[in-house]
């Protein structure tokens, strides 16, 4: 997989060096493939999403909720296919729809995919209409014993945890959201670091976003979110701050 890319130079601070945390890949809309502790894990594949198709060497594949802009039917069969030894986990609805290889997460479950610690959270899809009935969405937390919210992607979902999350996978852009709740809900989750996601009336790019760490790190540590993008430098917007 290639793309042209567009980088800007890091400049490490004098007196230290760089750890990677995780390295982040956008593929439009809500599809994002995690690379975390030695682990690939892909979000939400949907039709809405371009690039993902082809990708093999997963260790997971995890889908928030049924709806195909997060699941797509045509793709998501072949892609499950061509990763055999990935474990595929999704809300419990999702999971009795697809069947086979398929595992439900609710709230609270927790299991590993490697040295990744996943816990699910949240539970129910943000309301679109009163009209219109509830539907599963579970969100999902990636990381280890010491930090077990090193990155969330929250679906369709303002789903709120307890933990300090390192890197949300923040929903800016969806019919069922305004624009002031994707405010609110970044200033309540307050992220260290926040990806765009969900922007699908943009341009389809693939973004690669290198979540890094400068050490030895000060009493309050320092991130970094480097992107590079096929297009403009706006594909992926990145909140960043220090604690």
């Amino acid at each position: 997989m290639t793309a042209n890319t567009r980088e800007s130079r890091l400049r490490v601070p004098s007196g230290r060096r760089i750890l990677e945390i995780m390295r982040l890949t956008h593929f439009g809309h809500s599809c994002v493939l995690v690379e975390l502790n030695g682990s690939k894990i892909l979000f939400d594949p949907g039709n809405f999403s371009h690039g993902f198709e082809g990708i093999t060497g997963l260790d997971a594949i995890l889908v928030t909720h049924q709806h195909p802009d997060h699941a797509d039917p045509a793709r998501l069969p072949e892609l499950a296919e061509a990763n055999p030894d990935a474990v595929l986990y999704s809300d419990p609805q999702t999971a009795e729809k697809l069947g086979g290889r398929w595992t439900g997460v609710r709230p609270g479950d927790r299991f590993s995919i490697g040295d990744v610690e996943v816990t699910g959270a949240g539970g129910e899809h943000a309301i679109i209409h009163p009209d219109l009935p509830m539907i599963d969405n579970t969100a999902f937390l990636l990381g280890d014993a010491s930090n077990p919210a090193q990155f969330m992607h929250p679906g369709d979902s303002l789903f709120v945890p307890e933990q300090t999350v390192d890197v949300l996978a923040l929903p800016a852009a969806a019919p069922w959201l305004k624009i002031s709740e994707a405010i609110d809900y970044l200033r309540a989750v307050a992220p260290r670091v926040a990806v765009q996601r969900s922007s699908a009336t943009k341009p389809q790019v693939f973004s690669t976003v290198a979540i890094r760490k400068w050490l030895p790190t000060a009493p309050s540590s320092e991130f970094s979110a480097r992107s590079r993008a096929s297009k403009s430098p706006d594909s992926v917007l990145t909140h960043s701050r220090r604690r």
